[in-house]
């Protein structure tokens, strides 16, 4: 009887291997020969952790060297045409980040994670051509140590949903064309054993925007599992429910079906069709996403509810969604409060959960397995009852708050604003991070070590902070930021200060390519014990007569960028951090900073994935947005920022958040996000990012004018800001000073001819 799976395994490395290797190479420090060198050693690596857990089923090609997406883009030679004359490693690269001679293709965010993926560009005329070289050296090379893997792809259906058409809207229209190509990599994939299972992921039938995919889910499942009689085909959906899906999926041919029970609850009522059709049921119930150990009396009652629709034989043991979205191991944390680590599991130890309750759900357990069942029963007794969770004086400050959003109307606010503030039509800033260099880096982690005093940390952040200033000034931008050499990461460097937030000292989590965040989490009532930003903004804002912008990021992007409690809705958090940014906004601006932005990077990626549920989030994200910034002075300009957002169906939603200036990312999607701001009649200023800070190419002074130009086409100059894409943190000086002279550049000769 078949007892466990993982959807997929993290691929960065426990200690971020995949990360330094990528960047050695970037930086022409090392060769592509090391990379793959590295790349092997981790795919081994991370098998054999698996293996020795006990999984049965096991992926091979969920380890990519930037995104599965784009290995599938490859895979279906599916390249769009700037690239053609590239190939190998430069032309996988170059589709991630672009080179000197072309842009990158764009990048969005993975359903409603902070997992970032390399949008497809399709045309009708493109010919694709299968290279299934990747997919099947993976799985040779687990067959060489003894392992015999599961094969993970992106689904058609999937992978045309997520694509951009570039020459029409449809991009379901070139199933025709995509469809053969699978077959082809199928029948490949059937001369590899006389066994093959794989999983093909379609997370995109868990959207309610995408259900008109499901006309096209019977003859898709039909063509490809008439393919070959051994492939046994599991179609794998994660993030929400996909009953819809479900209902067509039990009438083809393939052999099991893959559901979340954890974010997607009502799978529960697919069951009965499922246990109906005899097909195996791979049951997430392990989470996936979050890192709370699992309490395994409730999972195996959540499976024994299960089993009374689907025969027990047919259920295996699953992880909820793939782990990339967990840190990798709890191995590496020495400095977490004993209680608190024991209330955690990261991927290696979902391994052991996983496997431990598909033992215990086939009543298979040893007298080693009965002890660990009762250690698992202790430490979730533990976190229920423990005094580090519950805070009553928060409890009631936040229940009983009266002021929940700033004074004056919009209009009022930005006439006084533009009086005092005095900056120009087209004014230039910078979303607020600049280079995190080695120097910075090694600072911080001498502090936190000890190796350095405090006073000596605080000398060599000022003196990036002075070099910084310099900088802006001399390049000619118009509003200032300091450069946040300070923090560590946008969500991090506030979980650390506040009151109810944990902190690891290696739970990195891939963003996208090989860069890597490490999200703090919410264990208890949160709380602000003290400024978290004001003094080191007080000495920026002294360092220059320029304006001085203040950074937080917001309520919603600290909570969705947090690993959250699973014991407190998400809603009743989330005010918790409003009210605790309120005060830092009240602080700010009595220490003299004009301009405070609120990020709100992850406003839009934490939508639900279903209609129903939408209104719901919206309402107390806006809420506690305002709750933040309900303490501005009229005078005090609040501005926010948002990454890779669709902002056709939320604008009303961002009008209502009342920001004075929002800035955006654009650049690679050219100004069809900024239309909306105009045809709904937006009056608030917009800052579009007129360069892609993802990219290490340096965008001339000629490219900039004309994205200038074709922003003014749209809005007029004096609701514009112009500015990059998104915080510079991740980029070189090299880089960075000229893209930023040259934005500066750009700006005076289109002031010049307007």
């Amino acid at each position: 009887m078949s007892k466990n799976y993982i959807v997929g395994f993290p691929r960065v490395g426990e200690k971020r291997e995949l990360k330094k290797a990528l960047e050695s190479f970037w930086a022409k420090n090392s060769s592509f020969n090391e990379v793959k060198k590295v790349a092997s050693e981790l795919k081994k690596h991370h098998w054999l952790y698996q293996k020795n857990a006990g999984i049965e089923y096991i992926s091979s090609n969920d380890f990519s060297l930037y995104d599965n997406m784009l290995d599938m883009i490859v895979t279906l030679g599916a390249t769009a045409k700037r690239f053609k004359n590239l190939e190998n490693e430069e032309l996988y690269f170059a589709m991630a980040r672009g080179d000197k001679n072309a842009v990158a293709l764009e990048m969005t965010k993975w359903f409603n994670t902070n997992y970032h993926y390399i949008v497809p560009e399709l045309s009708l005329e493109d010919e694709y051509k299968l290279d299934a070289s990747k997919i099947i050296d993976e799985y040779n090379e687990a067959k060489a140590l003894g392992i015999k893997t599961k094969i993970n792809i992106i689904g058609p259906l999937t992978f045309l949903g997520l694509s951009k058409r570039v020459d029409a809207k449809d991009t379901y229209a070139l199933l025709d064309k995509i469809l053969p190509i699978y077959k082809e990599l199928l029948k490949e994939l059937s001369k590899l054993d006389a066994k093959i299972t794989l999983q093909i992921d379609e997370p995109i039938f868990v959207k309610d925007s995408e259900l008109r995919v499901l006309k096209f889910i019977k003859n898709t499942y039909d063509t490809l599992a008439d393919v070959s009689e051994n492939i046994k085909i599991v179609v794998c959906t994660y993030f929400e429910h996909s009953t819809e899906a479900t209902e067509i999926l039990v009438d083809t041919p393939i052999w099991a079906i893959g559901l979340d029970f954890l974010y997607g609850d009502e799978n529960i009522k697919s069951l009965p069709l499922i246990g109906k059709s005899g097909k195996k049921l791979i049951a997430g119930v392990v989470d996936g996403r979050n890192i709370w150990k699992n309490d395994i009396s409730k999972t195996i009652s959540l499976l024994d509810s299960i089993s009374k629709k689907v025969d027990k034989k047919n259920i295996i043991v699953s992880s909820s969604c793939s782990l990339l979205h967990a840190p990798f191991t709890l191995k590496y944390e020495k400095n977490l409060d004993s209680d608190i680590k024991n209330w955690l599991s990261f991927a290696v130890e979902k391994l052991d959960e996983i496997s431990l309750i598909s033992k215990l759900f086939l009543d298979e357990l040893n007298e080693d397995d009965k002890e660990k069942i009762e250690l698992n029963k202790k430490a979730n007794k533990s976190r229920k009852t423990s005094a580090l969770i519950h805070d009553k004086e928060v409890q009631n400050r936040v229940e009983n708050i009266t002021k929940l959003q700033r004074d004056g109307k919009y209009e009022d606010r930005i006439k006084l604003q533009k009086e005092i503030l005095s900056y120009n039509d087209l004014a230039t800033t910078t979303i607020g991070s600049f280079p995190q260099t080695p120097e910075v880096r090694k600072a911080r982690r001498d502090f936190k070590s000890g190796d350095i005093s405090k006073l000596e940390y605080e000398k060599q952040m000022k003196n990036y902070i002075d070099e910084c200033i310099k900088f802006q000034e001399k390049c000619g931008i118009e509003v200032l930021v300091h450069g946040e050499p300070e923090r560590n990461d946008m969500v991090e460097y506030f979980g650390e200060q506040l009151k109810g937030y944990g902190f690891t000292q290696n739970g990195w989590v891939q963003s996208y390519g090989s860069r890597c965040v490490k999200p703090p989490f919410i264990y208890g009532d949160i709380s602000r014990p003290k400024p978290m930003t004001v003094d080191w903004m007080i000495y920026a804002a002294s360092k220059s007569d320029k304006i001085m912008k203040g950074m937080l990021t917001g309520p919603v992007t600290i909570l969705n960028w947090s690993f959250i409690r699973d014991d407190k809705p998400k809603d009743e958090v989330s005010k918790q951090i409003a009210v605790s940014l309120s005060d830092e906004i009240d602080d700010l601006q009595n220490a003299g900073i004009k301009i405070i932005q609120v990020d709100e990077a992850a406003f839009k990626e934490g939508y639900p994935l279903r209609d129903a549920k939408i209104e719901v989030y919206e309402k107390w994200a806006v809420r506690d947005f305002k709750i933040s910034v309900s303490k501005a002075k009229k005078e005090t300009q609040i501005h926010t920022h948002m990454c890779y957002s669709e902002f056709n169906d939320i604008i009303d939603t961002i009008e209502n958040m009342d920001a004075d200036v929002i800035s955006i990312e654009t650049a690679r999607s050219g100004n069809e996000l900024l239309k909306i701001f105009k045809q709904t009649g937006y009056k608030q200023e917009v800052g579009p990012g007129v360069y892609d800070i993802h990219s290490p190419r340096v965008p001339t002074v000629e490219e900039i004018v004309k994205q200038i130009e074709m922003l003014l086409e749209v809005l007029p100059k004096k609701q514009l800001w112009i500015n990059p894409d998104c915080g510079l943190k991740t980029r070189k000086w090299e880089e960075v000073k000229p893209s930023l002279e040259n934005m500066v550049k750009a700006v005076k000769i289109v002031r010049e001819k307007i």
